[in-house]
């Protein structure tokens, strides 16, 4: 597990830092699943390389995930790392492929319609990295799967908020065409960096959306698998927080700063999920 585990720990990701609150065999677990999201993803964003090289790769990876599955011997060390939890776990291709096609994605797409397509996107990158995660947190009641598919919108939507200027210059918009048209602004407008009243029309239809799949993530976890999905839970709170800064700003995200949370806040929202859920305390606080 070293490499994932470096990989992880190299990352100032919001989904890495709530591992600590699993048991070591399952926060392993994560850290290889996470160091095999983080590994795709790059090469996706990898502008640096050519298109066909990066299909290539991704290709490349796609084989070599199927033998992990298989249980034959795969070739990059992060599989091979991967491999003993997907056996453990009974982690399915199917996932992973979806996971990849998201990926793939985005070296084809960099406009969105409408909502229907981007939660395609938010399903494929976001919510099959929840339904894979169930797996290894453990669970026994079916509704986590719905939790996982809604919450993974909810935090993508929250994403695509924050990191509108990263996107638009490598020319992606990932807010949806219509809501643009809707507001009276553009995609131009966006890769111009243009904050703009429209602009923040936009952005709160966006997180009014995000919004609408956080709290019904919310209404569908189960009471009795709260403690399960701790870590998801967390992972909830901090993009919850998140979301409710963007909107104190204004969605003012043109800056040259990424809006994030701060260390300090974040530890803070670990220790206090870690007071909840071992004082019984485990009401969800975040969609309300």
């Amino acid at each position: 597990m070293q490499e994932s585990l470096a990989i992880a720990r190299k990352s100032a990701s919001n989904l890495a830092a709530t591992f600590w609150l699993l048991p070591r065999a399952k926060r392993e677990g994560m850290s290889a699943l996470y160091a095999f999201c983080r590994k795709v993803d790059d090469i996706a964003d990898d502008e640096s390389a050519p298109m066909d090289l990066r299909r290539k790769e991704l290709s490349e990876w796609r084989a070599d995930l199927r033998r992990a599955c298989a249980a034959e011997t795969p070739l990059f060390p992060v599989n091979r790392e991967l491999q003993p939890v997907i056996q453990r776990y009974k982690l399915p291709f199917e996932h992973f492929d979806a996971l990849l096609q998201g990926v793939e994605m985005d070296l084809e797409i960099n406009r969105y319609e409408d909502y229907e397509r981007l939660e395609l996107y938010c399903y494929r990158v976001a919510s099959v990295v929840g339904l894979l995660s169930i797996e290894i947190f453990g669970y026994r009641d079916p509704a986590c799967c719905d939790y996982a598919v809604y919450l993974g919108k909810a935090l993508q939507l929250t994403n695509i908020l924050r990191d509108v200027r990263a996107d638009a210059e490598r020319g992606r918009v990932y807010l949806p065409l219509s809501q643009l048209r809707r507001f009276g602004t553009s995609p131009e407008a966006i890769l111009r960096l243009e904050y703009s009243p429209p602009f923040i029309e936009v952005a709160g239809s966006v997180a009014d959306r995000a919004r609408h799949f956080y709290r019904l993530a919310r209404e569908t976890l189960p009471a009795s698998e709260r403690r399960n999905m701790a870590s998801a839970e967390l992972m909830a709170s901090v993009y919850w927080r998140l979301l409710k800064k963007l909107e104190r700003r204004r969605f003012d995200v043109f800056g040259p700063k990424l809006t994030r949370l701060s260390k300090s806040q974040k530890l803070l929202l670990v220790l206090r999920a870690a007071w909840r859920f071992a004082s019984g305390a485990m009401a969800p606080n975040y969609g309300i």
